[in-house]
Parts: structure tokens; sequence; C-alpha cells
């Protein structure tokens, strides 16, 4: 069964490049309700332990040095069908692909630097927000 909440985090370039709130606009265009939001900063540890399922790929280290480069902006968003309507949102991971309009489609640089990250699913989503906000976090 679907849930009604998936995950998101504006990565560091994004937010570098000043797009924090064109995306969160985008975001809420798309009918999502912001059920909790934090701009924060990973370090390379907590970075290494959020993307571990990628711990063998041979990009894991670029991804960790670039997720723990500067700030991030991580929020939980609630939808029905959170998790598959955003992943359309987003748009494709490597932003030449993204379809027009998308948040990667307009934002992102590159496969690297694309953006945002987005859950993959349900259990992912609870997974990825319990790792950056408490329940006390979440409204």
């Amino acid at each position: 069964m679907a849930t009604n909440r998936t995950f998101t985090m504006i990565k560091p370039g994004a937010v570098k490049n000043g797009h924090i709130g064109a995306i969160l606009a985008k975001i809420n265009e798309g009918g999502f309700r912001i059920v909790a939001l934090k701009y924060t900063k990973l370090s390379a540890e907590k970075a290494g332990e959020f993307y571990a399922v990628h711990s063998e790929r041979p990009f894991y280290g670029e991804l960790v040095k670039f997720m723990s480069s500067g700030p991030i902006v991580a929020a939980i968003l609630e939808k029905e069908n959170a998790v598959a309507d955003f992943r359309t949102l987003i748009g494709a991971t490597n932003p030449a692909d993204a379809a027009p309009g998308t948040i990667r489609a307009l934002f992102a640089k590159s496969i690297g630097e694309n953006a945002v990250h987005g859950s993959d699913s349900d259990e992912n989503a609870a997974i990825e927000g319990s790792f950056h906000f408490a329940g006390t976090e979440m409204f």
C-alpha cells in the first residue's frame, strides 16, 4: 500500500546556486504539503551513512564528498501517492533526460549534481525521513 509521505533533499549545488525558493515553489505547485523542513549540513560521516546503500559503487566517494560540501535542505512531503508523484516532479536522474519543466530539467547541472534527492520507495521514504527528522519535527 502506498503511503502519503516522501523524503527529499535539495542538494548542495542547488543550494549554492540559489534555487531553494524556486524548488520549494515547484514542490508546492505540485500539490505537496511540507510536513518537515530543515536547513542543515551533512558531515562526511553522515553523508556516508545516508548513502551507505551505494558504498560499493564507484561514485560513492564522490557522492559523499559532494553531499557534505555545503548545506542542504531536507524535507518530508505529504500528498496522495507521494513517492511516485514526487519522482515524476523531479524528473530523470540525468537532467539531460529529464522531462521539460521537472525540477532536475530546470535546476540540475549534471547526473552528479542533480539538484534534489527523492525517495525511490515508501520504505526508503520512511527510513530517510527518520534519518533527518525526529517525530517532534514533523507536523
